[in-house]
This record gives C-alpha cells, structure tokens and sequence, in this order.
C-alpha cells in the first residue's frame, strides 16, 4: 500500500486533519466515516484492502478527534460533521473527478453516513453502515437523565474478540478515553431524531454490516433506523459472535471481503 498523506482542510469549527491513502487510477473513492472518540488512523488496515481492491481512500479526523481541532469529542451539532465530511469528497473528487464514491462509515460515524446520505446521496454510488449508531439508541437519553455523567472508560472487550484490538486501543493517545460532553450527547439525541425523520435514501445502494454479539450499538437498536433509511437496494450481513468493531473482528477478513463483494456489484451493474 502507498503510504498515506494527510491535508489539513478548514472545517465549519476549525482544522480538519484528512488522512489519504492514494491509489493511481482508482476504480472507486471509499470515504471512511470513524467513530466516537477514535481517529481515522485506526483504519490503515481497512484502507489497505480497499486500495488493493482499486480505492483511493480518504477519511477525516472529526472535530474534537484525533489530530483535528476542538475540545475533545465535543460536537454541538452532527450537521456540521456532514458539512465536513463533504469537504472532504470535494478534496477526492478534485483529485479523482468523475470517479465514483463510495461512504463507509462505523458506529457515530454511521449517523454521520446515514446523515450524509440524506442530504448528499445523490453523488454517491454506493453507502456502507457498520455497526451504525441509528433508530433506537437509548443511550445518550439515560446518560442524560443523570445528574452527573460517569467517568467510565469503555470496557475495551466490547470492542472485538480479538484481546489485541482492546490492548491497542486502550494505549492509544489519540483516542479519547474520558466521559460523554453533555452537549455531544444532546446533539447525538437531535441527530437520531432528523435522521428518523428525514427518510430514506431512494435507489442508493446500502449495505449494513453487524456483529450480533454488539453490547455497544445493540443490533435490535439499529434494526429499526436501518429499515427506516433503507431505499430499494439493501444487503445485511450479520455476524455470529462479533462485537461492535466488526472491522477489527477475528472474522474481519470476511467482512471486508463482503464490503468487496457489494462494491463490485453495484460498480459493474
């Protein structure tokens, strides 16, 4: 794999650090979509198959993660995410134009994906959610019924079977291993409620991926928002056994090859 680059672009609440892994002649851009309090550096591996697979692979550090600016994992507002995120397909398409894309995005960035969709699907070819935080997640409403929100670092074995996922990222300093903000909470509420509400994403093809053993994004949660955005082109793939990081999973060989397999089909249809 070439090595990967970055580009600093200006986002709507500062520096957005974008992370590249070039492909020459790509068949395909992938846009990844990361999750909450991780980075997009956490997906060398997941770019390293799709540029083999013929992808130019782009993803951002969201406000408040990784290297971009912001207060540590406070968003205020997903839309502006999106607006970032589009920031970034115009920085592919720049480079690839006339290249069709491809957005993947995992847990929060899920909702982001979803959101995405909504607003910007008509220039995508093809839309992937793993594990995406969408329909009934309940919860920012309990932690924000508390009175204080707790200080508890996520049980790292809720990632993957894999021991070594969990090793990795509990050391990692650009992930964020302290509390919810309040307001990210608030906005992971309203976010919820307008993807619920915005419907569905027409002939976008979308494929959901999931581990039925997720105790982070619980399956029967997403189940719902998935039908509800769900257009005329679904593929579910649901793994036995797998936790919430199906892309970090013992049997990740096998979800990204099903990733594969439904990007080709809906580039040579």
């Amino acid at each position: 794999m070439t090595e990967a680059r970055e580009h600093t672009l200006t986002g709507t609440r500062g520096q957005v650090v974008v992370r590249e892994w070039p492909r020459p002649r790509p068949r395909y851009v992938a846009l990844l979509v990361h999750g909450y309090g991780e980075h997009i550096g956490r997906y060398e591996h997941v770019a390293g198959v799709l540029t083999a697979h013929g992808a130019a692979v782009f993803g951002p550090d969201h406000m408040g993660h990784g290297a971009s600016a912001g207060e540590r994992v406070l968003i205020k507002d997903f839309e502006d995410v999106v607006t970032d995120v589009r920031a970034v397909e115009e920085l592919a398409r720049a480079a690839h134009p006339g290249v069709p894309v491809v957005l993947i995005g995992h847990s929060m960035g899920g909702l982001i994906a979803a959101r995405y969709a909504q607003r910007y699907g008509a220039g995508l070819a093809a839309l992937v959610l793993s594990g995406p935080v969408i329909g009934s997640w309940e919860l920012p409403r309990t932690l924000l019924a508390a009175e204080e929100l707790p200080d508890t670092p996520i049980d790292t074995a809720l990632l993957s079977r894999d021991p070594e996922v969990g090793a990795v990222y509990a050391a990692d300093p650009l992930v964020w291993h302290g509390p919810f903000r309040r307001p990210t909470l608030e906005a992971f509420v309203r976010a919820l409620e307008t993807v619920g509400e915005s419907g569905d994403v027409g002939p976008l093809p979308l494929l959901w991926v999931h581990g039925d053993d997720d105790r982070i994004v619980p399956l029967a949660a997403s189940r719902p928002g998935v039908g509800t955005l769900s257009g005329a082109d679904r593929t579910e793939r649901v793994y036995l056994g797998a936790r919430h990081e199906v892309f970090n999973e013992t049997n990740k060989d096998e979800v990204l090859a099903d990733v594969t397999a439904f990007v080709d089909r809906v580039l040579t249809r």
